[in-house]
């Protein structure tokens, strides 16, 4: 049973229009209907990753800008001092840790360690010269970062390939900390008092050891290699 929308008259089925007010009549299920558009899309579009080499010439311009600004900054403010250095150093280096590694993404491990090492030693040689420090650069700053770049090849160059179990990198890395804090200890002496006078280095190279031993009979000791294996995921 149907009605008329515009006068509520009953309907027949068979009617087209109503008989009283001649109303077109409609039936909803025969109506054809527009699809229905999905709410999400269905197509899912894909973004083109960036160049590495777009991405390494726009962080070499962001570095070189930020020198380049901070230099003529520095000629128009204060000459006399070259503050600019600081900033030049700070982009020089953070552009051969960044820029390096995306060029050539076969760098190895102790390639890019000695990038990173040389960059420091070129900001703190920089710094250096905008502070009239060389005598503080070549007697201090540069044996401490030699000291630093050559424990750390030797450990990475130990550590390549993952050849080594969690047990001995953690004793390599440990003797490696103990032998920084000797010679660094060494080199600040020998800068300030031309004598070695061994204080805090030995404590903490006592205690590198320390934990080094029990690490190195655990690894010899197949049983107790096991359980701490097991309860330390090591």
């Amino acid at each position: 049973m149907s009605y008329c929308v515009n006068c509520g008259v009953e309907l027949g089925k068979d009617l087209k229009r109503c008989p009283l007010c001649g109303t077109l009549v409609i039936n909803p299920n025969e109506v054809e209907r527009e699809p229905e558009l999905p709410f999400f899309p269905q197509r899912q579009e894909r973004i083109e990753p960036v160049s590495k080499r777009e991405l390494a010439l726009l962080l070499s311009v962001m570095f070189a800008s930020v020198a380049v600004s901070c230099g003529l900054l520095n000629l128009a403010l204060r000459p006399e001092v070259r503050w600019w250095l600081y900033a030049a150093g700070g982009a020089a280096m953070l552009w051969i840790w960044f820029v390096p590694p995306l060029l050539w993404r076969d760098m190895s491990a102790l390639a890019k360690v000695a990038l990173d090492i040389g960059a420091v030693a070129l900001y703190v040689l920089l710094i250096a010269v905008a502070s009239d420090g060389m005598n503080w650069y070549t007697g201090l700053a540069l044996p401490l970062i030699a000291a630093l770049a050559i424990i750390t090849l030797v450990i990475c160059y130990l550590l390549r390939g993952g050849r080594r179990s969690n047990l001995m990198s953690i004793v390599i890395c440990l003797i490696g900390i103990g032998l920084m804090s000797l010679l660094t200890e060494l080199t600040i002496d020998f800068y300030f008092s031309s004598h070695w006078n061994p204080s805090w280095s030995l404590i903490v190279l006592a205690v590198c050891v320390g934990f080094s031993m029990p690490l190195i009979i655990i690894r010899l000791v197949p049983s107790l290699r096991e359980e701490t294996r097991r309860r330390f995921h090591l």
